[in-house]
C-alpha cells in the first residue's frame, strides 16, 4: 500500500502506452485517464462521506469483469467519483520499470490537470483535453495542441490514492474463525434489516415530506442499492456455510481424510488423501439437493471436490 504527499519527488505521467522509464528514485505517478474510469456527479448530497458508500453502484453498469477500488472528491457543487483496478496498474507500473518501493505517491491526471486549457501534449501521440470538466486522453492528430506539459512542474494536490492488491486464500485451520465471523455478520445485518424493515412506512412519509419541502424529486436509488448489495452478501454467505456443513458433517471411514479445505475468490475446494466411493457418492448427493454445482478431480493423489458459491 503506498500514497504519501511529498512535492520533492519528481512526477511522471503513466500511460499503458508510455515507454518504459529508467529510473532508481522515488517518483510521484500521474495516472493517465486512460487507467481509470471518471464519473462527474451532481447529487442530493452534501458529504463524501455519503457518496463513498454509493460508489459500487454507480459504477455497477460502467465497469467490466474484475476487481475496483473507489474514491470521491468534491468541487464546487459536483463530485467526481473513481473506480480503478489496483492490480492492472502495479502491473503496468512494474512493466514500465517503476518498482512499487519507488512510487511515493499515485494520482489521477482528472485531479492534477483538470485546469489546462485546450488540448496538451503528453508524449508525440497523445495529448489530453478537457471537456464538460471531464479530462480525457486523444491522439495528437486528432485536435490541435495549445504547447506541451511539463508534467514536473506541476503542483500535486492532496488527492492521492491508495493501492493495494490482496490474496483470499483460507486454509482449515483459520475456517472456523472466519465462520464465526460471518453468521455474526449475517446476525447483524439481519437485525439491521428487520429494524429497517420495522420503520418503512414511518421513514416513507417522513421522506415524501421532506422530499417536498424541499421540492426535490422523490427517488429510493440509495435503499435500493444497499438491499441489492446486502442481498449478494447474505445469498454468498448462505452458500458458504451449507457447503462447509456438507463437507464437515459428512462421516468419513477411518481410512479416509479430509485434508484441507480452502475458501478462495468464488469457490470452497475441499482435499482428501483417501475417499471411497460410497463417501463420495454421498456428497454428491447432498450437494445436488442444495443444487450446489461442483467438481470432481484427483490430482497428485489428492481427491478434490471444487464446489462453486
Amino acid at each position: 500500500m503506498f500514497t504519501k504527499f511529498n512535492q520533492k519527488y519528481k512526477t511522471i505521467f503513466l500511460d499503458s502506452s508510455s515507454a518504459a522509464f529508467e529510473l532508481d528514485e522515488k517518483v510521484n505517478v500521474v495516472l493517465s485517464p486512460s487507467m481509470y474510469w471518471v464519473k462527474k456527479l451532481s447529487l442530493p448530497l452534501q458529504k463524501v462521506s455519503e457518496v463513498k458508500k454509493l460508489l459500487e453502484s454507480i459504477f455497477e453498469d460502467t465497469l467490466p469483469l474484475g476487481n475496483y477500488n473507489y474514491s470521491v472528491y468534491k468541487e464546487g457543487e459536483f463530485f467526481f467519483a473513481f473506480a480503478y483496478d489496483d492490480k492492472f496498474i502495479i502491473d503496468t507500473l512494474e512493466d514500465k520499470g517503476i518498482a512499487v518501493a519507488n512510487v511515493a505517491g499515485v494520482y489521477f491526471a482528472q485531479s492534477e490537470l483538470g485546469f489546462i486549457e485546450g488540448a496538451v501534449k503528453i508524449n508525440e501521440t497523445q495529448s489530453i483535453f478537457l471537456k464538460d470538466d471531464i479530462l480525457i486522453l486523444l491522439p495528437c492528430c486528432w485536435v490541435e495542441e495549445s504547447g506541451d506539459l511539463n508534467i514536473d512542474e506541476i503542483k500535486l494536490s492532496k488527492r492521492g490514492i491508495n493501492l493495494a492488491q490482496f490474496g483470499h486464500i483460507v486454509d482449515s485451520k483459520s475456517l472456523y474463525k472466519i465462520g464465526a465471523i460471518l453468521v455474526a455478520f449475517i446476525v447483524l445485518i439481519m437485525s439491521e434489516w428487520m429494524i429497517t424493515s420495522s420503520k418503512v412506512d414511518d421513514f416513507s412519509d417522513k421522506k415524501e415530506t421532506l422530499f417536498a419541502k424541499a421540492k426535490l424529486q422523490a427517488t429510493m436509488f440509495q435503499n435500493k442499492a444497499m438491499l441489492k448489495k446486502y442481498t449478494k452478501i447474505h445469498t454468498k454467505q448462505v452458500s458458504i456455510r451449507e457447503i462447509t456443513s456438507i463437507i464437515l458433517s459428512t462421516r468419513l471411514r477411518p481410512s479416509e481424510t479430509l485434508t484441507q479445505l480452502i475458501l478462495k475468490d468464488k469457490k470452497i475446494t475441499a482435499y482428501y488423501n483417501i475417499i471411497s466411493q460410497p463417501t463420495i457418492n454421498a456428497i454428491k448427493k447432498e450437494l445436488k439437493s442444495k443444487k450446489i454445482e461442483f467438481n470432481i478431480d484427483k490430482k497428485n493423489g489428492h481427491f478434490i471436490f471444487e464446489m462453486i458459491l
